[in-house]
């Protein structure tokens, strides 16, 4: 493994809820399988986390089947969001921002649930596009793409899908001048597959944890991934170098605690940490043999997570097999960190033209007297 590690403009590093005198912003993500919210301040050209909250509430239980949320998955992401809602309500929160994913974008009840949500905890979740949601994990993500790459591969191994996005990189060149800001990672093209760590695990179930099961999710989503290979020719830029992979999901994040032997998670060891393919293969090889007592054990997984992390690793197998980089990234961040550096870059922006207003009606009123 290299000792390497991807430099980091967001200041997650502390688990630890924070003081601050500044603005907080939030953050809430509702997925097919997590609901997470963060609240941060501004902090140099990132933020602070002040408090976080996480719970895996498992809402696109049985959707594959169904089309459908399930009473009992409703009920349990019902019970976090009053969670998340108490947090908001420990300090002021200038800005909030909810939104939910691949479960509520395909179940036929996902509008009625979040109009449930609305009225029984004051929290109003958006459903977002699957390109918003690339979006944002790649402007979370876009300080740890570094190195003179031209291309970029980010994957997302979510609950109920996996977001690919093929992004070109700024090229090395000298610095602009101060007044040009520089060109930030641009998204050349994206897909969202129907697969994620809950579709998985439901559709081969115990299969899943023997090898012949675990080939055949790998086979299923590698054939997933050839219609983005025919647009973008991935494997011929890689080939030719200056791809850089860049994993963002709990699989991913998991891999790499196995890699560094973490006897607990800890996330400043994690993000950013960068993992030769032969580092990435061998933890697969080390989570693949465990056996389901194991992992409900490991540190790094657990009992909540044990039914979801094969599947996982099944995705990043075909990913790391069908798209053979040298190399692999590891970020634990996301959506939640996108928002937030959204909303905190949009309320300096209306800072700075609020300054900036206020200096030439200065002028104009100085003008005026004289």
């Amino acid at each position: 493994m290299t000792k390497e590690q991807a430099p980091s403009a967001i200041d997650l590093n502390d688990p630890t809820p924070g003081r601050s005198n500044g603005p907080a912003f939030a953050a809430l993500d509702l997925g097919t399988n997590n609901c997470r919210l963060l609240v941060a301040a501004p902090a140099g050209d990132g933020f602070r986390v002040l408090d976080s909250y996480s719970r895996i509430v498992r809402l696109g239980e049985g959707l594959h089947h169904t089309g459908r949320l399930s009473e009992p998955a409703m009920d349990r992401a019902i019970v976090a969001l009053h969670a998340c809602a108490a947090h908001l309500a420990r300090r002021p929160v200038r800005a909030v921002r909810a939104i939910a994913t691949e479960a509520c974008r395909r179940a036929a009840n996902g509008a009625e649930f979040l109009a449930r949500v609305k009225a029984e905890t004051g929290i109003c979740c958006d459903i977002i596009s699957t390109r918003e949601e690339v979006e944002l994990a790649l402007e979370s993500c876009a300080p740890l793409l570094c190195g003179d790459a031209r291309r970029a591969l980010l994957f997302d191994i979510g609950g109920g899908s996996t977001e690919l996005a093929w992004v070109r990189l700024s090229p090395p060149t000298s610095a602009p001048p101060a007044s040009v800001p520089p060109a930030g990672p641009q998204l050349i093209g994206y897909a969202s597959l129907p697969v994620g760590v809950v579709t998985l695990a439901e559709r081969f179930g115990p299969a899943g944890f023997t090898d012949a099961g675990f080939e055949a999710m790998v086979d299923d989503v590698t054939a997933r991934l050839a219609a983005f290979e025919q647009v973008h020719c991935i494997r011929h830029e890689i080939r030719q170098g200056g791809v850089q992979l860049l994993g963002t999901s709990g699989t991913v994040t998991t891999l790499a605690g196995i890699a560094l032997g973490l006897p607990r998670y800890r996330r400043p060891l994690v993000d950013g940490q960068i993992l030769t393919h032969a580092t990435a293969e061998q933890a697969l090889a080390t989570l693949r043999t465990m056996g389901r007592e194991a992992l409900m054990r490991h540190p790094c997984v657990g009992p909540e997570r044990v039914e979801f992390v094969l599947p996982g690793c099944a995705v990043f197998a075909a990913i790391m097999r069908f798209w053979p980089a040298p190399r692999v990234i590891v970020a634990d961040r996301g959506l939640r960190e996108g928002m937030l550096l959204r909303m905190i870059n949009a309320d300096r922006a209306r800072s700075d033209r609020g300054r900036a207003e206020h200096s030439r009606s200065g002028r104009a009123g100085g003008h005026a007297k004289a």
